[in-house]
């Protein structure tokens, strides 16, 4: 199925792009007219996978974090988010709630399951030294009868 509208950014991976990120997917989707808390669930997801390219991808340096949005007739959203960065080693074990490959102690390890928890679908494609993209997929629920 193709999309019925679409967008393309590209940023650098600084922590204050993390925001812009959030804003222009949020803003992307209000056509759509989801509720608060679909648009806060992606917003979340959104977050913490350009959170995951900053922190991790790039380790201590700079590069650029690519995110696609999408919009599909039966009101399925799904956005990649993705990087040409370091990679996963182990996808499965990146996924395990408290796993973090940061040694100093700021990092939860909760991001992969942040993002499936808000989100319907969750998948995670990396290769070592290539980079990784993070597909998140979300259906926003029927909105017709709530504009009486």
């Amino acid at each position: 199925m193709k999309p019925v509208n679409e967008m393309k950014l590209q940023f650098i991976s600084r922590s204050a792009n993390e925001g812009f990120a959030r804003v222009a997917v949020a803003a992307f989707f209000a056509q759509l007219d989801p509720t608060v808390d679909e648009m806060a669930d992606i917003k979340t997801a959104v977050s913490e996978a350009v959170t995951n390219c900053i922190v991790h991808a790039y380790q201590n340096g700079l590069g650029m974090i690519y995110l696609h949005a999408r919009i599909y007739e039966d009101r399925r959203v799904v956005v990649s988010v993705k990087d040409k960065g370091c990679g996963i080693e182990d996808i499965e074990k990146a996924m395990e709630p408290m796993y973090t490959t940061c040694d100093t102690g700021e990092r939860a390890g909760l991001g992969f399951a942040v993002m499936e928890s808000f989100m319907d679908k969750l998948k995670v494609r990396s290769k070592v030294g290539k980079g990784t993209t993070v597909t998140l997929t979300k259906r926003l629920s029927s909105r017709e009868n709530s504009h009486d």
